[in-house]
């Protein structure tokens, strides 16, 4: 948290939510082991710099997750400096997580975003790399390519191959673009309606306690869920404060938190294709 008043504010909200697990009847001592009811929490890079303090809760709760990485900008965040997500500070980080067995898929090298099909390709806008905040046109191939580097160096940095799965940048995409990310062998990834978290969101109009409360209401098995590590644009950050009492609330529920390597549409997605455009 970015003050003491956040992290005030964080250890109320979940103080209040596990009260109210407790009055129910309803929380366990500790996070389900094998449950009927599962859920899917997606999180997608971002700028970093609450990183580690998401990861926390994650521990905390023994909750593992599908990470989608792109080489985005970040701030600094403890002994980090500012750089990229996939830069040599963070490698370890994601070494860690790989160990830990989570679960981890591509969200482009340059987080490009869709904007429409075109007769050679399709136009996209990245928010990083040499041509970020410029409209770009691509081939499928680079399209393509843009899946397949975060696969490589994820692969150079935790010495474990990526599954073939990808998020696309706003989960925006065309059949076209889906068509060909499946012929180079890739998998997409979008997310369900109630499990659109809204950490995104400017945060004077949909604050963290509406956010934490239409989730839990909404939320429901089976549902894959989606967040991020940092958003630039929302002032009061979504996470770590939003996250903790979710996972309690929704525990509370009787539901526990699986990787995508669980669920029945992506279970059996293999190895990510890593080779580049000769």
């Amino acid at each position: 948290m970015r003050h003491a008043s956040d992290r005030i504010a964080l250890h109320r909200l979940i103080a209040w939510w596990a009260l109210c697990a407790v009055c129910n009847g309803s929380v366990s001592a500790a996070p389900l082991a094998h449950c009927s009811k599962p859920v899917y929490l997606t999180i997608d890079t971002g700028h970093m710099g609450v990183a580690p303090l998401i990861v926390d809760v994650l521990n905390r709760h023994g909750v593992k997750v599908t990470f989608f990485l792109a080489n985005e900008r970040t701030q600094a965040a403890g002994d980090r400096p500012e750089g990229s997500t996939l830069d040599a500070h963070w490698a370890p980080w994601w070494k860690t997580l790989a160990t830990q067995g989570h679960d981890f898929g591509s969200h482009t090298w340059d987080h490009i975003t869709w904007k429409r099909d075109t007769a050679l390709g399709f136009t996209v806008k990245g928010s990083a790399g040499d041509k970020a905040g410029q409209l770009q046109g691509v081939s499928a191939q680079q399209y393509c390519d843009q899946l397949a580097q975060p696969a490589r160096r994820f692969q150079q940095m935790t010495g474990q191959p990526m599954r073939a799965l990808f998020r696309a940048p706003g989960g925006k995409v065309s059949p076209s673009l889906l068509a060909a990310a499946k012929a180079c062998g890739w998998q997409h990834v979008g997310w369900s309606a109630a499990g659109f978290l809204g950490d995104e969101l400017p945060s004077d109009r949909y604050p963290n306690q509406h956010l934490l409360a239409q989730a839990l209401k909404g939320i429901r098995s089976g549902d894959i869920l989606v967040m991020h590590l940092g958003i630039w644009s929302r002032k009061d950050a979504w996470a770590p404060a939003v996250l903790e009492p979710l996972i309690v609330g929704l525990q509370a529920r009787g539901m526990c938190f699986a990787t995508l390597r669980d669920h029945p549409d992506f279970a059996r997605v293999g190895t990510a294709p890593v080779k580049s455009t000769p």
